[in-house]
């Protein structure tokens, strides 16, 4: 997220973010990494040395993979939410919603980085019947280190939510990297 930087193009053990990011194009930019399209099922396959280690979903498609495993998210939760990003890594059976914020000026972006909590708990009944855990990350840049964010920051991870900056180490949320 560097004015003027390249952003992640040589990235390999972390996905690095600008402010107009495209998850999917980042990951698939890993040496080792391909998506594609999965057949029938809905979102995007992610596979590592040919191996399908994830599954992306951005907005909608979240509903369609409920809707293949006969969610129905009306008897679950009273309004959609709608995921930037969301990706369930399936060797560690969690569901990753990741939320880029992205400022240079002051605005809304703070109020929205208090709903971790509440969106992780509506994604958790969402896939409970599947016996998935949720992860709820924010990758932010450099802005949000400003010592007006610490209260902000220590309640993200005092309920169970993460956040990182500028960059999504793709390991620690369990995808592969090449050695």
């Amino acid at each position: 997220m560097k004015k003027g930087g390249e952003g992640g193009n040589k990235t390999i053990t972390g996905l690095y973010f600008e402010k107009d990011v495209d998850f999917q194009r980042l990951l698939s930019r890993i040496p080792g990494y391909e998506l594609k399209k999965i057949p029938s099922k809905a979102g995007i396959g992610v596979f590592f040395e040919g191996k399908l280690v994830a599954k992306c979903f951005r907005k909608y498609e979240f509903y369609k993979f409920l809707e293949e495993n006969n969610i129905s998210w009306k008897n679950l939760i009273s309004k959609k939410l709608l995921p930037d990003d969301a990706l369930l890594v399936i060797i560690r059976e969690t569901l990753f919603i990741i939320e880029v914020k992205y400022q240079q000026v002051s605005g809304s972006v703070d109020e929205k980085l208090q709903t971790c909590d509440f969106k992780r708990k509506q994604y958790m009944k969402l896939v409970s019947p599947l016996n998935l855990k949720v992860g709820y990350i924010y990758v932010l840049n450099d802005w949000f280190k400003k010592k007006e964010y610490k209260d902000v920051l220590d309640y993200i991870k005092s309920v169970g939510c993460h956040y990182c900056f500028n960059e999504l180490p793709i390991s620690w949320i369990g995808l592969p990297v090449k050695k």
